[in-house]
C-alpha cells in the first residue's frame, strides 16, 4: 500500500473514531488504578505505622497518630510529607544539615518497614478489587497502575495480596520512581497514556482522594472514586462516580454522588465491566 493510501486509511479511521465518540460510543480499553487507599487501605495501618517505626529507628521523636496522619495526607509523597510536617507543625527538629538526604534515608527505611508489615499479612485488598481485576483480564481490558508511591511498595502489596505473578497482569506500573512529580500533577497519568498509546476517552481511572481525582481529571480521564475513612466527605467535584467501595455480589456499594451516579444506582450493586462500559458511554 502506498504512503498516500496509508495516510488516507489513518485519516478514515480517525474520522470514524471521532464520529463514534461524538455519538457517545466510547470503547473501554483500559482501567488505571491508584494504589494507596484505592486498591487497599494501606495508609492508616500500613504507611503511618511504617513511618513511625522509621522515626524511632532514626532516633527522631515524631509520632504520627491516626488523625494527624489524615491531615498530612493532603501532602502527596512521603518525603514531601515529612518536610511539610517539620515546617508546619510544632515538633522536634531533626539534627541534620542536609534535610533532603536525611528524609530520603528515613523514607527508604519506612519502605522497608512497610514491606515487612505487608509480609505480616495485616492489609488486604478492598472489596471488589480482586474480582474486578480478574473480570478485566477475562474481558481483554488492559490494566495499569498510576501511583505516587514507590515501586517497592506497589510490588510488596501485589505480591502479598495477589501473588508475584500479578505484576505481569498490569501492562504498566507507573510509580514515583518513574514520574517524580506527585499528584495532583497529572504527569503519572499522562505517562501511562503515552506509554500505552491510549486515548484518555477510552479509559477509566480509579482513585480515592482529591489529589488523585485532580490528577486524573487533568489528564482528561473519567474517574471513579471509592472513598475511605480518610477521604470520605471530601469535595470530589468532577468525579463520574463516588462509591464507598467497588462492591461484591451480595455486598452492594453505596452511591455517594458523581455526575453519572444514576448509572450505578440502576446497576447490579457491584462494579463490573458491563457497568464500566455503560458508565463510559452514558
Amino acid at each position: 500500500m502506498s504512503a498516500l493510501l496509508y495516510h488516507f486509511a489513518d485519516r478514515t479511521a480517525d474520522s470514524q473514531r471521532d464520529c463514534g465518540r461524538k455519538r457517545g460510543a466510547m470503547v473501554l480499553q483500559a482501567l488505571i488504578f491508584d494504589v494507596d487507599g484505592t486498591l487497599a487501605d494501606t495508609e492508616r495501618d500500613g504507611h503511618r505505622v511504617a513511618f513511625n517505626r522509621a522515626f524511632r529507628e532514626a532516633g527522631l521523636d515524631w509520632e504520627w497518630g491516626v488523625d494527624l496522619y489524615g491531615e498530612l495526607l493532603a501532602i502527596t509523597g512521603g518525603q514531601e510529607r515529612m518536610r511539610y510536617y517539620m515546617d508546619s507543625y510544632p515538633c522536634p527538629k531533626p539534627q541534620a544539615t542536609d534535610f533532603s538526604g536525611y528524609f530520603r534515608e528515613i523514607h527508604r527505611n519506612k519502605n522497608r518497614h512497610f514491606a515487612a508489615l505487608m509480609a505480616e499479612g495485616g492489609i488486604g485488598l478492598r472489596p471488589g478489587v480482586q474480582r474486578l481485576i480478574a473480570e478485566a483480564r477475562q474481558a481483554g481490558i488492559r490494566l495499569a497502575i498510576a501511583t505516587t508511591t514507590t515501586r517497592s511498595n506497589v510490588l510488596a502489596l501485589l505480591d502479598k495480596t495477589l501473588g508475584s505473578v500479578s505484576q505481569d497482569w498490569f501492562e504498566l506500573i507507573a510509580t514515583a520512581d518513574e514520574v517524580p512529580d506527585k499528584k495532583p500533577s497529572p504527569d503519572v497519568y499522562n505517562y501511562v497514556l503515552e506509554k500505552m498509546k491510549l486515548d484518555a476517552a477510552d479509559c477509566i481511572a480509579f482513585e480515592d482522594s482529591v489529589n488523585g481525582l485532580r490528577a486524573a481529571r487533568a489528564a482528561n480521564l473519567m474517574t471513579l472514586i471509592t472513598d475511605n475513612g480518610y477521604t470520605e466527605g471530601s469535595d470530589f467535584s468532577g468525579a463520574a462516580l463516588i462509591l464507598d467501595q467497588l462492591g461484591e455480589p451480595g455486598e452492594s456499594y453505596t452511591v455517594k454522588g458523581g455526575s453519572r451516579a444514576g448509572v450505578a444506582k440502576s446497576g447490579p450493586g457491584h462494579v463490573n465491566i458491563e457497568l464500566l462500559r455503560h458508565l463510559l458511554s452514558a
